[in-house]
């Protein structure tokens, strides 16, 4: 029988004293240890396996509000939460996909990693290679704490155990950090690996994490941080995502969880992660997952434990049957690597991001259920779409375009005003405060935030098609004076210069020792930005 998880305030403990009368009831004085605060048996169908691969997956929403490489996305029930290499968190309704109005979050020194949010939903995290956890209020959109590495490592990945009592952070020095989150107290920090923890995730018991480093281990560790189990080489070249699946099955004095990681070995696989009383953890090779040609960057299990979801180098989405490992679905709509992937706990969604810095909401099935709102907004995939979805630059747009972008953009009040006065894509980028006072935009509230918007969507375009290699490593932006570290890679001058000062004397990019603080100018990479500049 499928049996599911209700939301635990943080800290609280009914959720483990239910699993442990309910392990007592199943093995009545047989399992003890980890084992007391572990989740009921849930059996598996496969004739949902059958189902789902009979369902349609459609595209229904683009967001393209990030201007730099959307390096994760994450659900709660009731939002979506994605981060990127531009420095923010953006927030949207999880019924519709607007954003909320105190998106996007700022606040960190340098790009965000990754995010999740606190099991009561009040809560969202996010960490970042400036070596801080920001943990935001939903009711606000403030910063209500921060969180520092205590060796002021870039942190890459973070993750809250199920019940929000523990928050854990893995960093490129190769250490995790684990907090009490009640308190936001540190409670230890540890080095796990030689090279950078890059993957983590709690089981759903909330009694041990897995961690995965750039060498390509996967580790199993109780909450002292203490080794349970390696599994060296689980990935060739390195890991780069785990994910538990939310159910576990025990049987007599048996625990068995489901585990799924993915490397730069351009595989998925399915763990079957197990403990027999008094015996060492077991991990065993249930499938290897190759339905993508290039390295798998993330991936996620639903909610139900029946589908595992990828984002691969090769710009591909798999869906595969977690069961059976089998591939169910492709979805091939992003334009570069797709980085991060999630899906609902209650709704049938699948978040999407990708290097394109775009994120794309795809839907499970017929629709069933989902409400009026969400169906209004839905993105028609045929037709003109909004410009927010197109291809087309800004100076390429029409009349109708902009006008259909005021509306994206919350600003519906001034569409007659611009079709009255005839603005199309090149006016609107040309816009100015005193064209916008002679258009007959008196509030001054109104004018201030068409002006931003522009703004920004300038900035977006000026930065659209930058080559990779023309932006920072550090703060993803042009650089303006680019010079060599040490590491024999280029760096925005002022980036390198306060990462060196926050004494960071380890690469950012290879994490090894830096053998001189030195910086050389790098005058040709320098010209070859000039020259595309002007070229634009």
């Amino acid at each position: 029988m499928n049996r599911f998880y209700s939301c635990a305030e943080p800290g609280s403990r009914e959720t483990s004293s239910n699993i442990e009368h309910l392990l007592q009831k199943e093995a009545p004085g047989r399992i003890s240890g980890l084992f007391e605060h572990f989740a009921p048996p849930c059996d598996r169908s496969a004739a949902s396996a059958e189902h789902i691969c009979h369902k349609m997956v459609s595209l229904i929403h683009t967001l393209r509000h990030h201007t730099d490489e959307v390096s994760c996305c994450a659900f709660s029930p009731a939002l979506l939460a994605t981060c990127s290499g531009d420095k923010t968190l953006r927030l949207y309704d999880a019924a519709d996909f607007s954003e909320l109005p105190f998106s996007p979050l700022t606040g960190h020194g340098y790009g965000v990693h990754c995010c999740c949010f606190s099991s009561c939903g009040r809560n969202l995290l996010s960490c970042s290679t400036d070596g801080c956890i920001m943990v935001w209020s939903l009711e606000t959109g403030e910063v209500a704490a921060e969180l520092q590495h205590p060796g002021r490592s870039p942190l890459r990945v973070c993750a809250l155990a199920p019940d929000s009592s523990l928050l854990l952070a893995g960093a490129c020095d190769g250490t995790v950090a684990l907090w009490d989150f009640i308190s936001k107290s540190l409670l230890r920090c540890s080095a796990v690996s030689e090279a950078s923890v890059v993957a983590c995730c709690f089981s759903p018991c909330g009694q041990m994490f897995v961690t995965g480093c750039t060498h390509g281990d996967l580790k199993i560790w109780d909450v002292d941080i203490s080794l349970l189990h390696r599994e060296k080489d689980a990935h060739d070249l390195g890991v780069t995502c785990c994910s538990f699946a939310p159910q576990f099955k025990v049987d007599g004095c048996c625990v068995e969880f489901r585990l799924a990681s993915c490397g730069q070995d351009s595989q998925l696989k399915i763990w079957i992660v197990s403990q027999r009383e008094g015996a060492a953890y077991v991990m065993t090779l249930l499938h290897t997952l190759t339905g993508q040609s290039a390295p798998v960057l993330s991936c996620a299990y639903s909610s139900d434990g029946d589908l595992v979801v990828s984002g691969s180098v090769d710009k591909s989405v798999a869906i595969y049957d977690a069961n059976l490992g089998t591939l169910l679905h492709t979805l091939k709509q992003h334009d570069r690597y797709v980085t991060a992937v999630a899906v609902s706990p209650t709704s049938p969604w699948i978040a999407t991001g990708s290097m394109d810095r775009s994120v794309n909401v795809w839907r499970i099935g017929d629709g069933d259920g989902i409400t009026a709102a969400a169906e209004s907004k839905q993105t028609v995939c045929q037709g003109k779409k909004l410009p927010g979805h197109s291809r087309l630059l800004p100076p390429d747009w029409s009349e109708e375009d902009v006008q259909s972008w005021l509306s994206e953009e919350g600003l519906e009040e001034l569409v007659s005003v611009f079709k009255a006065n005839n603005i199309d894509g090149p006016e609107l980028i040309q816009l100015s405060k005193e064209t916008a006072a002679e258009m007959g935009i008196e509030s001054v509230g109104l004018r201030g935030r068409l002006l931003r918007k522009v703004e920004a969507l300038k900035a977006e375009q000026s930065g659209s098609e930058a080559p990779d290699e023309f932006l920072c490593p550090i703060s993803r932006e042009l650089m303006k004076d680019p010079v060599i570290a040490a590491d024999g890679y280029s760096y925005e001058r002022e980036s390198i210069e306060s990462w060196i000062r926050g004494k960071n004397k380890t690469s950012p990019m290879t994490n090894l020792l830096l053998q001189t603080t030195l910086l050389t100018p790098n005058r040709s990479l320098k010209m070859a930005i000039t020259r595309w500049k002007s070229s634009q």
